[in-house]
Parts: structure tokens; C-alpha cells; sequence
């Protein structure tokens, strides 16, 4: 089964979520507001994908697919190249242009959605 897959992008949403509980975390929630879907493949997008949801509208980070209606942004991601943009190794503009970042939804809530929402890594 896909879910059995060990993501190296499953450690940081998990500390998202960790994050989103604390002030920074709420600040965040405050002025962003949007729920994006985050669609994470171990090899190739499309497939065996993990389906994560960032809600900054609740301050939540859940594993499987948006219940509360349509998500205002989806991303498709490799599993690396993803960690590499939540981490700013690589720029989000250049991600979408180089095909390693795919879009659904709003563009404008897209562009929100850059490696300042994330938790500046400990030691991953």
C-alpha cells in the first residue's frame, strides 16, 4: 500500500504541526488563512502520492484529503524536491517552471504558500 511509504517530507509536517500550535504558528493562521493540499510522491508526481492538508484557516496539518469542501491551493511534489522548497534550497517559481512543483487552485493563494509558512528546521 502507497500510505506504508516513509516520506522524508512526512518529519517536516509533522513539525508544521507542531508549529502551528505555538504564537509564530497562530500568527501565521491570522494572516494567511487558506487550506492547501499537499500532494507528496516518493518518485514521480501522480504517483503513490501521500496527501497531506495544511489548513491555515483552523492551524491544523492532517494526513489524507480535505473534508471541509475544496482547498484553495493543491501542490504536487516529489518527496525531495518538496523538502528542498519547504526549506528555501529551491525557489518556488523555479520549482513550478522546472515541472517539479504542480498547481491546482488559486494562483494568488499559491503564492502564498512559500518556505517562511514553514518551521526553520532543527536537524532533519
Amino acid at each position: 500500500m502507497a500510505n506504508s511509504t516513509q516520506l522524508k517530507s512526512d518529519a517536516l509536517l509533522e513539525q508544521m504541526k507542531q508549529h502551528l500550535t505555538t504564537d509564530a504558528g497562530k500568527e501565521l493562521t491570522k494572516k494567511i488563512g487558506l487550506v492547501y493540499q499537499i500532494n507528496i510522491a516518493p518518485k514521480k508526481i501522480g504517483f503513490n502520492e501521500v496527501t497531506y492538508i495544511v489548513d491555515l484557516k483552523k492551524g491544523e496539518v492532517t494526513k489524507g484529503t480535505y473534508e471541509g469542501g475544496k482547498p484553495d491551493a493543491t501542490f504536487s511534489f516529489k518527496d525531495e524536491d518538496f523538502l528542498k522548497v519547504a526549506t528555501g534550497k529551491m525557489n518556488p517559481q523555479i520549482a513550478f517552471m522546472r515541472g517539479a512543483m504542480k498547481i491546482k487552485g488559486s494562483l494568488s493563494a499559491a503564492q502564498k504558500f512559500t518556505p517562511e509558512i514553514f518551521p526553520k528546521p532543527s536537524k532533519m
